[in-house]
């Protein structure tokens, strides 16, 4: 199991940020390797991903989601076994600190490959950056889910 563990501070409040990230539907717009997520219920949502060229389907649930605190998923099923947290500490009242724990296993020659070498941990990177801009350029979440997941 890899473990990648990436930060970034975006200029929006906490509420922004958070809200944002419960829009998972939009994180083909941030996040390169998502083709689309589809949110099934409150709890469970349908990712479509391309990594290193091949396309895998998996579902994933929220374990855990406190507003402007975290949000904690796991996969269920399909090709991919990951799970990973994402939390958001205010730092001012403009500035946010976003921070993405995720665990995942590697799949095939390619991915294990590229694990070794922190392909990885560049991509979380640049996927962090990519919210940054898509954050600070709207200066407005598209939406929001304010509920509380339990673990």
């Amino acid at each position: 199991m890899v473990q990648i563990i990436e930060t970034i501070d975006v200029d929006v409040p906490v509420n922004v940020a958070y809200n944002q990230w419960t829009q998972f539907e939009s994180f083909p717009h941030f996040l390169d390797e998502v083709e689309s997520i589809s949110q099934i219920d409150d709890t469970h949502t349908h990712w479509i991903v391309n990594v290193a060229g091949a396309t895998r389907e998996f579902d994933a649930v929220i374990t855990e989601q406190h507003p402007d605190e975290r949000v904690a998923w796991n996969s269920i099923g399909g090709e991919t076994e990951h799970a990973g947290v994402v939390t958001f500490h205010k730092l001012s009242e403009g500035t946010t600190r976003v921070s993405v724990q995720l665990d995942w296993e590697p799949e095939g020659l390619l991915e294990k490959v590229g694990s070794l070498v922190g392909a990885g941990s560049h991509a979380v990177k640049k996927d962090l950056q990519n919210f940054k801009e898509f954050i600070e350029s709207r200066g407005a979440e598209t939406g929001a889910w304010r509920g509380d997941v339990d673990a």
